[in-house]
């Protein structure tokens, strides 16, 4: 998790009054977080989106009218600074896929403890992308592999060897399930602050922005 001094505003489209007031109250009970509006259908979320500039957005899927996929879409042509989480009880792979390859941030089921889930808006505002573990495989699944790639620890070749650590290697197996750091301390038994040291170790030594691109090209490569 990372924590920041300032208030992380959210903006919560959700088409069911109950799942909204759940969030916003659950949401709100973290000093650090505000929920700064609440829309009930896709048309009206982009509008108080586009109005209000939130730092992140917790966006359904199944929405009426237009879908969250659509949604977000149109959003990215406006902002690419918004963070958005994709918050659904969908798990099917195309829909893992179109969310992330529509402007995503995040994909999260609502069955996400609100505790966990306040961690990933914090991550993701700090920008950190995130995969729900139920769903990461789904989406990694998806990405062709690259033939004749032999594992990272059987490289020679001075250009295509990434020189991760043994611990490395084992934090980026628990990046590519889609864990948090607070999540892969309690595994390796490290604090939290460790276990974000050796994830930031990761992205520089792989050359990519974030944990997203790192699980990516771990599995396209067969690094794992």
């Amino acid at each position: 998790m990372i924590t920041t001094e300032k208030q992380i505003s959210v903006i919560i489209v959700e088409d069911f009054k109950l799942t909204r007031v759940g969030l916003r109250c659950a949401l709100n009970a973290n000093p650090d977080i505000n929920v700064i509006a609440e829309c009930e259908d896709a048309i009206e979320g982009i509008k108080q989106i586009e109005k209000l500039k939130p730092d992140v957005v917790l966006m359904d899927l199944g929405l009426p009218i237009m879908n969250g996929i659509e949604a977000m879409v149109k959003i990215r042509e406006f902002s690419n600074d918004i963070k958005i989480i994709a918050l659904t009880s969908h798990d099917r792979e195309e829909e893992v896929v179109a969310a992330l390859s529509s402007g995503a941030n995040a994909y999260c089921l609502k069955d996400i403890d609100p505790t966990k889930l306040a961690d990933v808006i914090r991550d993701v505002n700090c920008g950190i992308c995130w995969i729900d573990s139920m769903v990461s495989k789904l989406a990694l699944k998806s990405i062709p592999k690259v033939e004749n790639i032999g594992l990272l620890t059987n490289q020679t070749s001075d250009q295509t060897k990434i020189p991760l650590t043994e611990r490395e290697f084992e934090v980026l197996k628990h990046l590519v399930a889609g864990k948090s750091n607070t999540e892969i301390a309690k595994e390796l038994i490290v604090s939290v602050h460790t276990a974000k040291a050796h994830v930031c170790s990761i992205l520089q030594k792989m050359c990519v922005n974030d944990r997203v691109q790192a699980a990516v090209k771990a599995v396209k490569e067969g690094i794992v």
